[in-house]
């Protein structure tokens, strides 16, 4: 999913991992930068496989906010893998501001961007959430009923 801040795409990732999780699936949700620590704490552990295998269990990964935060080139290439390792075997939710352009940024390399978006985006759906900020309005109307107190 890609859009604009505030316009829903943290709670409808949030709505459909609990619609997988009362099927019965398994679901884990992770902020981006909260997954890549893992990863990179895994590592240096030397718990990176176990970690990853629990991972290749999990049946809908959401990974939330991809972009927000840059990542190490060492981050980024086990998120890279997490993503690659997922192709047409499990499903994988990921939300983001930016646009796919965007994405090298974030994978600091137009390769493996290609690479990850060409998997990524087979089979998939897209969802572009595009509006004004639910945050921004609430804040408005707030302000707009102070004022008129």
């Amino acid at each position: 999913m890609t859009t604009s801040p505030g316009t829903g795409k943290t709670h409808l990732a949030i709505a459909l991992g609990q619609a997988a999780c009362r099927q019965g699936r398994r679901v884990r949700f992770f902020t981006a930068a909260a997954l890549v620590n893992r990863l990179e704490e895994a590592q240096k552990q030397y718990q990176l496989e176990r970690f990853l295998s629990q991972l290749d269990k999990t049946e809908l990964l959401i990974c939330d906010e991809l972009g927000y935060l840059s990542f190490s080139r060492t981050g980024a290439e086990l998120l890279f893998q997490v993503f690659a390792d997922r192709y047409e075997r499990a499903s994988t939710l990921i939300t983001s501001n930016l646009a796919f352009s965007d994405w090298v940024q974030v994978f600091q390399g137009e390769r493996m961007t290609a690479a990850l978006l060409d998997r990524l985006t087979h089979r998939c759906h897209i969802f572009e959430m595009n509006g004004e900020s639910y945050r921004f309005r609430e804040s408005m109307k707030s302000r707009k009923a102070k004022k008129t107190e």
